[in-house]
């Protein structure tokens, strides 16, 4: 089985999935065919050559393009998509050729938090000032909504008052890189999700 990652930032997710798929499922047959991204100075470039992953930028108008995006991905032999940090909608049309074979990952235990322009720092900033007491990630299969989807898996943290909006995003990095890459594996394999 080939995951494609699409991202749009730096690539630490993306890294975390590959390297984990490397030293944990040789065995089980999976591993990362390509990285997409729809930044062309994206750090997630660098990290993908690094790690001898091909990895391609395409424009907006590319990605939204069924001639030019399926090819490619089955080119690859593509059988799921992973989305790291990939700050876009996906299109009708994959959705249609990859069902139920897209996930995502949420810097926020969803449905709160959620939607469009919710990523990133705009996420942590909203927890703070919401004053909650906990945070976390969800990770699920998506559908043609942002944020929405199955849930597979939540990972909680606690928020504290005097954290900052850096230090929640640290919090919920140290989650994504160490949930993220299993939750990937058992999801594709149809093994029970991680206990927490």
């Amino acid at each position: 089985m080939k995951l494609a990652i699409f991202a749009s930032g730096s690539g630490s997710n993306a890294e975390a999935i590959v390297r984990y798929l490397h030293d944990n499922q040789p065995e089980k047959g999976i591993r990362v065919a390509c990285v997409i991204t729809n930044k062309a100075d994206a750090y997630v470039l660098d990290r993908a050559k690094r790690l001898g992953i091909p990895a391609l930028y395409l424009t907006s108008d590319q990605l939204k393009s069924q001639e030019t995006l399926l090819p490619i991905l089955r080119e690859y032999g593509v059988s799921h998509i992973v989305l790291a940090g990939y700050l876009a909608l996906i299109p009708k049309f994959l959705l249609e050729a990859f069902p139920q074979r897209i996930v995502n990952i949420h810097p926020a235990l969803l449905p709160k938090y959620g939607g469009k322009g919710m990523y990133g720092m705009h996420v942590h900033e909203t927890v703070k000032a919401a004053g909650e007491s906990e945070t976390g990630i969800t990770i699920h299969v998506i559908d043609e909504e942002y944020d929405r989807g199955t849930t597979l898996f939540q990972a909680h943290t606690k928020v504290s008052p005097e954290d900052t909006p850096e230090e929640i995003a640290q919090k919920v990095h140290v989650l994504e890189h160490r949930y993220f890459p299993e939750v990937i594996a058992c999801w594709v394999l149809g093994d029970p999700q991680p206990e927490l």
